[in-house]
């Protein structure tokens, strides 16, 4: 899943409601016969459960570490510590059930803490895990302070098209920035490696198979698992499939077109009551949406943060209101309140940054405290792991050339989120290339059925990624489509919730193309 990448309160929403020197090691390696060598004693350990620290956190969630190498090459030298945590099993376990919440950059542990409601089913047959990735929240959190803002904010303008070089230059001030910030876990940040990661912890929990719940990024963490490790995969469901092939610049332009889908299908909702801040026009509501982003962008409005809200920031808070249609009612008061009392806060709610960063360096691989994390983390980090997981670079000469084309193919994806979705193409200018392991490696599986949930109206996960992975999985593959709004199915689909539950509990697939009807059919 794709987001802006922007410290600022409107940056992005993981599912369920990088620098110079970044290279993935273990890129292209073959499927995995056993830990390797010098990997005997990470498989040995045993993880030690207890309270978690902090006020809001459930009593009953229980919180521990895992440790893994730093790098894999050589896992004699350097270890991270990955934070982990757990809801017990109720009834009889089958072992423990990993979940990956998205992102990518998005930290396991404080979701569970918070949605762990929507999981307790699980727990009569699985102790639910999630953790902390590396790089991300309190597993040696990355972080590019500023740098990452400022250069984006170039590539937001009118200027970039002009003078693309000028963004260009920015772009590598802030990879060299985010490598200052981020210490030794930045060259060793991308999916293979959180592969093999979870491995570890499948090992450190005690289960021989793997058991695993992702969603949107997690699904593509999932598909790299299960091509690394194919003899280890039990029971997987991957829920708002991820794309295995398409480059970011071609994925930026699908989330242009699903979210300018989702905000017609927002408003069309939306002109139907008398208070919808657009009017009552669904026409009309469009226009008036590109002449408020518009206005902003010239004249941006104060906020309590010291920063101005701008047009790309209103949009920005819009992208994250479409990913739910649950989140509707809330997105249309806040923007009543912005173009009624020129209050940005409510759609500041929908952050999931900060601001005004304070200098921040990682220097070893043990947890760090919740308060420590830096507050650009869930951007910097889905950079980072981004861009190690994509290995097109196209040249400065290149990007010169094509901007303008490319500036003009965004918009007409969307005249709304074109812009702000144009980000993604640059965003990993300067930076070494990623592996090609995922794009050219993760195809023909040889596991156990595993189920893809795909939604049609899903504004960050189109449908057609869904059918597309699950065409490169193979026969391995079963497609449940649900003919529901909003990104992924888990959440807010009763139906896709019990079929899902049904498969990972009792092992009941449903048949492969059937469908769940959306919840709101009936409203």
């Amino acid at each position: 899943m794709l987001a802006k990448l922007s410290t600022r309160p409107s940056v992005r929403r993981c599912a369920i409601p990088c620098a110079a020197g970044l290279a993935l090691l273990g890129a292209g390696l073959p499927a995995a016969d056993g830990p390797g060598p010098g990997l005997g004693r990470f498989y040995d350990q045993k993880v030690k459960w207890s309270a978690c620290e902090g006020e809001d956190m459930p009593k009953s969630l229980q919180c521990g570490k895992v440790t893994v190498p730093l790098d894999y090459a050589e896992p004699g030298k350097a270890t991270l510590d990955l934070a982990v945590a757990r809801y017990r099993a109720t009834g009889k376990s089958r072992g423990s059930l990993l979940l990956n919440f998205g992102g990518p950059g998005g930290q396991g542990v404080g979701q569970l803490a918070m949605a762990g409601k929507d999981f307790m089913g699980l727990t009569n047959g699985y102790d639910v895990v999630s953790f902390d990735p590396r790089g991300v929240g309190r597993s040696s959190p990355v972080s590019c302070g500023s740098a990452s803002d400022d250069a984006l904010d170039t590539a937001d303008g009118d200027a970039a098209v002009a003078d693309p070089q000028a963004v260009l230059e920015k772009l590598r001030e802030a990879a060299a920035e985010c490598t200052e910030h981020s210490g030794p876990v930045l060259p060793h940040i991308g999916t293979v490696n959180v592969a093999r990661d979870l491995d570890v912890m499948r090992d450190a929990l005690g289960d021989g198979k793997l058991n695993y719940l992702g969603f949107s990024y997690g699904s593509r963490l999932g598909a790299v698992y299960a091509a690394r490790f194919p003899d280890k995969v039990d029971r997987m469901v991957l829920d708002g499939v991820d794309t295995l092939t398409e480059p970011l610049s071609e994925q930026g332009v699908a989330s242009a077109q699903g979210q300018q889908s989702a905000l017609e299908n927002f408003l069309a909702w939306c002109t139907e009551d008398i208070a919808c801040p657009f009017g009552q026009d669904p026409r009309e509501a469009r226009k008036h949406v590109v002449q408020v982003v518009e206005s902003l962008d010239k004249d941006p409005v104060p906020t309590d943060f010291g920063e101005a809200f701008s047009g790309q920031d209103f949009v920005g808070a819009l992208a994250q209101g479409l990913y739910s249609r649950e989140l509707w009612p809330s997105l249309q008061r806040a923007v009543a309140q912005l173009l009624e009392d020129g209050d940005t806060s409510r759609l500041e709610a929908f952050a999931s940054g900060g601001v005004g960063l304070p200098p921040w360096r990682a220097t070893h691989g043990g947890l760090v405290n919740p308060e420590d994390v830096p507050q650009d983390n869930p951007s910097a980090a889905l950079m980072a792991i981004n861009c190690a997981d994509d290995p097109d670079r196209p040249s400065a000469a290149q990007i010169g050339r094509d901007l303008g084309r490319l500036r003009a193919r965004y918009e007409r994806a969307s005249p709304v989120f074109g812009r702000y979705r144009l980000t993604q193409v640059l965003m990993c200018h300067g930076r070494p290339k990623g592996t090609d392991f995922i794009r050219d490696g993760v195809k023909d599986l040889d596991t156990p059925k595993m189920l893809l949930v795909g939604t049609r109206g899903d504004p960050a996960t189109p449908y057609r990624w869904t059918m597309e992975t699950a065409e490169r999985i193979g026969s391995s593959a079963v497609v449940l489509d649900n003919r529901g709004e909003g990104h992924t199915g888990y959440g807010s689909s009763k139906c896709v919730h019990r079929k899902v539950d049904a498969f990972l509990l009792y092992g009941t697939l449903p048949p492969d193309g059937s469908s769940c009807g959306s919840d709101h059919d009936s409203e």
